[in-house]
């Protein structure tokens, strides 16, 4: 049986259109306007604080991913499996962080390249690190994303940005609080046999 290669005339439903180009139809930082009952002003600042957010946690979940895959030692196990499961959690946020942007008329941040330029989250080493240090890496990471999500609270509220608000408050918030809470009982210093 000999195979025949399409014509793309003969059957145009059936054959991809490949290498396309064209131009960029709304540039990053600015807003569509959409009937969200939402000046554009409250909108545009929402946008800006939450491209922030999105950014760090990009950077927040990568780490994750890369302490998840280095960690050694007798807490291997427990840590592998915590800290790949904070991992998901940060993906969901990044979803629901993007998909806010893009229902305020907003472009989401979404290249790593860009998201490298605009993260406040310092580079760790390209090497493995000590565990300690790992979590508190992590723990660095959470609070500084932490503070920009206070701030956001702050100005969505006055803003009347409910949407946004009620995102930040009721599921990044808590989320990222939750999450400091179990990485920083892994740097207890406490006896494992006596006390």
């Amino acid at each position: 049986m000999q195979i025949q290669i399409l014509n793309s005339h003969a059957h145009a439903n059936s054959q991809p259109i490949l290498h396309q180009h064209g131009r960029e139809i709304q540039p990053f930082g600015t807003l569509r306007n959409l009937p969200i009952a939402l000046p554009s002003s409250a909108r545009s600042e929402s946008c800006e604080q939450l491209n922030q957010i999105l950014a760090d946690s990009l950077i927040l979940y990568s780490l994750y991913k890369k302490h998840h895959w280095l960690m050694r030692g007798h807490t291997f196990y427990q840590l592998h499996l915590l800290l790949d499961k904070h991992a998901d959690e940060q993906l969901k946020l990044i979803d629901s962080l993007g998909e806010r942007v893009q229902t305020l008329g907003g472009v989401a941040i979404a290249d790593p390249r860009h998201v490298a330029e605009v993260t406040k989250i310092e580079r760790p080493p390209n090497g493995v690190e000590e565990i300690p240090v790992m979590l508190s890496r992590l723990l660095e990471a959470h609070e500084l994303i932490l503070g920009e999500i206070r701030v956001a609270i702050t100005k969505t509220a006055a803003n009347r940005d409910d949407g946004t608000n009620d995102l930040l408050m009721s599921e990044v918030l808590r989320t990222n609080e939750s999450q400091v809470w179990f990485i920083a009982e892994h740097l207890v210093d406490t006896p494992l046999v006596r006390s």
